[in-house]
Formats: structure tokens, C-alpha cells, sequence
């Protein structure tokens, strides 16, 4: 195992789509935090906010966005979506195009939007899929669905459930070409595959810190770029999101020209503090060697699952697919969520999804997991 996970020796752990483990740097870096708060209190906070400094440093350049200042730190994917949604000058008959098998954070945002006459129009991947022999073109159906009054298009990088990759700078051309926007959710891909927004100029993106960033619940990232700022209207107001943040008693008050202008109240330092060391570590490692190791791993698993003669739901094509391997048996008796009980009391954690259970090892997963997890789902099926 590599040498900054200490995961118990009766855990396999494939779930990194769902909560990561901490790296020991970050939880290193969240004891110290507590252990200063307890000892000095808050006589360090310049330090603390260096910190922030350095995770919203660290998080542009794994976006390739221009500048940390295009950088807002949000509590999750849901916060970051509708502070979009419910930002936007909606007109009745408007429509927002996405996806039917989204994660409710990309969906119900969109879908809240019905009160103001805006419809949500989605395609279904899985029905797309199953309907053609080649792979097939999500991107041609996404446009399909868009007209004259699309304003948007929400879509996540990387399916939730069964792992669809889209072709994002497909996406965008086709957006930008239109005059739609273009808004991702890409907690399923940021930290799995490099992202570079010089390549991709989605005009927002989110992704929360629990997955492939490989840090905690509660924090996520949020760009909006420059030029939609000023358009996207502010739905909470509070002292951190003024252009002067420091004065206190200053009462002709402006919105940050930069992302913080999204950001009301006081920091989630511990957060901050965690994300900020785990991204020190997929920087160091490198996201196109993360790519790659996770490349390597799905491979095995389609290897090992194919030996077992079990059916992959995840596309196979290497360009279709990230780090999010989805099967199922091809047996009556399956029961994904029944099966899952039954290998999580093995200590293979998992997920039930898209109809299957979902596995999805990161950069650091050690092959005898791999063979492990599957020889475990093998076994424990035959005795369910």
C-alpha cells in the first residue's frame, strides 16, 4: 500500500465515487489545526488563512484556471449548482439540458426551476446506450435536445453510477457555438483525470473535496468564470463576500470583483486545512500519473470481472470511462443492494449502483485488492 494510506488490513476499499480515505498528511494536518485551536486559539489565524491561500493556489492549477481569485470555496456540489441556478435571469419557456441519471446534486436545482417556467429537458444515457452496437455519441444526443430558448446545459463529466465520461470539450464547443452555457459537475472526474479549463472554457464547474480529491465532506470547489460573474445574482450576503472584507465598520459595501464574492460567511478552516494537504499530495504524484494508475486498475478489474463471467455496465472504451467500474451478475437472484450489505460485512466497501455494484479504486489501490474484491463478490454471491 502506498505509504500515506493506513487503511485497516481487513478493509478492501473501492469507493473513492462515494467518501475517500484521508491521506496521513491530512489527517495530520487536521490534528494539528485541533491541537492549535485547543492550545493557542485563534493567535495563528494569519497562518490559517496562508493556508487557504494555498489550497485556492492548488485548486486553479488543478483546474487550469487563470487565477486563484476565480476560485470560490463552497460547502458541497448542491451549494455550488444552485448558487448557478437560482443566480440566473430565467425567463419563462427557457430550458436547461442534462442528463436523466444525474446525482439529485445536479438535478433538483434544475428541476426547482419549474416555478419560474423553466423546463428541464434530460437524455437518458442508459437507454442511448443499450439502443446501439458502437459507442455511443452522448454528445450528439445532448445537442439534440437544445434550442432556441436552451440557456444552459448541466452535465456531470462522469456519470455518478455507471461511469459515462463525456466529451467535455465537445461539449463546450458546442455550447459556446450556440450562445448555451455550459455547467459542470465534476466530482467525478477532478482528481481521477487532469482538467484544463484553457482546453475545456466550461463557464462554471464544481466538484466537492470527499471524492477523488481524496479530502473531507463539506468543503468544494467552485469556478465561475470571469466574464459570468457579474450575470450570476447573489442569493446570500454576509461579511466575506464584500470587496472589503476586513473593515468591519465600512458600510458602502460591494461584491468581491472574484469568486469569494460567492462565499458569505466565515471559512470552513478545518476543511480547508485537510483538502489543502491532500491536494499537496496529488500534486506531488501528478494527475496525469493518477490518470494513468487508475487507467491501469479499471483495466485489471474488466480483466478480473470477465474472468468471473460478470457483466460490465461501464463503458469500456478507455475515452468513455474514468475511474468508476459498474457490473452486475448475470443471474436471477441478483440483487445489487443485497449483495452490497453482504460484502460490506466482508469489509469490501463498495457501492449498489446504476443497477450493479460500483467499484472504484484510486491512484494508490494495490492489485491483490483488486483480485480480492472480486474473488470476495464471487464467493459471497454463491452463498447469498
Amino acid at each position: 500500500m502506498h505509504p500515506e494510506f493506513d487503511l485497516a488490513p481487513d478493509i478492501r476499499y473501492l469507493n473513492h465515487a462515494a467518501v475517500a480515505p484521508w491521506p496521513r498528511r491530512a489527517v495530520a494536518a487536521v490534528t494539528r489545526f485541533a491541537e492549535e485551536n485547543g492550545r493557542r486559539g485563534a493567535a495563528g489565524y494569519p497562518a490559517w488563512l496562508a493556508t487557504e491561500r494555498r489550497l485556492r493556489e492548488r485548486l486553479a492549477d488543478l483546474l487550469g484556471a487563470p487565477s486563484p481569485d476565480d476560485i470560490a470555496l463552497v460547502k458541497n456540489t448542491s451549494e455550488g449548482l444552485s448558487i448557478l441556478a437560482q443566480g440566473l435571469d430565467w425567463r419563462p419557456g427557457d430550458n436547461v439540458v442534462g442528463i436523466a441519471q444525474e446525482f439529485p446534486s445536479n438535478r433538483i436545482p434544475w428541476e426547482a426551476l419549474r416555478e419560474q417556467g423553466v423546463e428541464y429537458r434530460t437524455l437518458d444515457l442508459y437507454s442511448l446506450a443499450a439502443g446501439v452496437t458502437a459507442t455511443p455519441d452522448f454528445e450528439t444526443a445532448l445537442e439534440g435536445l437544445c434550442d432556441d430558448r436552451t440557456r444552459a446545459m448541466a452535465i456531470s463529466s462522469v456519470q455518478y453510477a455507471r461511469g459515462e465520461r463525456l466529451d467535455l470539450e465537445r461539449l463546450a464547443a458546442v455550447c459556446h457555438r450556440r450562445g448555451i452555457l455550459l455547467f459542470v459537475d465534476a466530482i467525478q472526474s477532478l482528481g481521477a483525470l487532469p482538467m484544463d479549463l484553457s482546453r475545456i472554457p466550461a463557464d462554471a464547474m464544481v466538484a466537492d473535496g470527499h471524492k477523488w480529491l481524496l479530502g473531507p465532506e463539506g468543503i468544494a470547489v467552485l469556478y465561475v468564470a470571469p466574464a459570468l460573474r457579474p450575470w450570476v445574482r447573489l442569493r446570500q450576503f454576509g461579511w466575506h463576500m464584500v470587496a472589503h472584507p476586513g473593515d468591519y465598520d465600512r458600510h458602502d459595501w460591494a461584491p468581491s470583483p472574484t469568486a469569494t464574492r460567492f462565499e458569505p460567511g466565515s471559512p470552513n478552516l478545518l476543511g480547508i486545512h485537510a483538502l489543502e494537504a491532500s491536494l499537496s499530495l496529488l500534486q506531488e504524484v501528478g494527475l496525469d500519473k493518477v490518470a494513468t494508475a487508475i487507467e491501469q486498475r479499471i483495466n485489471r478489474l474488466i480483466d478480473l470481472l470477465d474472468q468471473a463471467g460478470f457483466e460490465i455496465l461501464t463503458p469500456r472504451a478507455s475515452t468513455r470511462r474514468a475511474g468508476i467500474l459498474t457490473f452486475r451478475i448475470p443471474d436471477a437472484r441478483f440483487e445489487p443492494t443485497a449483495l452490497w450489505r453482504a460484502l460490506l460485512a466482508r469489509g469490501l466497501v463498495c457501492a449498489p449502483r446504476g443497477g450493479g455494484i460500483r467499484f472504484s479504486p484510486h491512484f494508490y489501490t494495490d492489485e491483490a485488492v483488486l483480485e480480492q474484491a472480486v474473488a470476495i463478490t464471487r464467493e459471497t454471491f454463491t452463498h447469498l
